[in-house]
This record gives structure tokens, C-alpha cells and sequence, in this order.
């Protein structure tokens, strides 16, 4: 599953980690990503949407047909 969110375009953010002794190596900062199931009305099936959690909230405001409208619009297929 790739991290990257399908409502919010989230993607993993890159850092570094500094030990105590401050040497500096890489790190990957991920986004929370979830795979989550949706009912959608209009076309009377679910659809499976891989979202972060900053995304699950986002449907919860505007809706299951806004969400897929919106990811949609951006040229994924859902």
C-alpha cells in the first residue's frame, strides 16, 4: 500500500533523526494511511478509499459523494 493519501494528497515527509550525540541521519516522517470502505449511495456499491486520518475527518465534513467527487477531479479512478 503506498502512503499517500487519495483525498488530501498527503505524502510522506523526509527529516532527519538527531541522536543525543547529534549526528544526523535520514528519517521518513509517514502519514497515518488506512484502508477504509464507504458506502456511495449514487451508484449503490462501496468503494474502497486508502486515506489518511486527516482525510477520514475531511469525509466525515463533506460527505462520502463530495470526497469522491473532489478525488475524482484530480483524475484518480475510483
Amino acid at each position: 500500500m503506498s502512503a499517500r493519501c487519495q483525498l488530501t494528497g498527503r505524502r510522506p515527509g523526509f527529516g532527519n533523526a538527531i541522536s543525543h550525540s547529534h549526528r544526523r541521519t535520514s528519517r521518513r516522517f509517514d502519514p497515518n494511511i488506512q484502508r477504509k470502505r464507504y458506502w456511495l449511495p449514487s451508484e449503490g456499491r462501496y468503494v474502497r478509499l486508502v486515506l489518511s486520518a486527516k482525510g477520514i475527518r475531511t469525509i466525515d465534513t463533506i460527505g462520502i459523494e463530495a470526497a469522491v467527487a473532489r478525488i475524482r477531479a484530480r483524475g484518480e479512478r475510483v
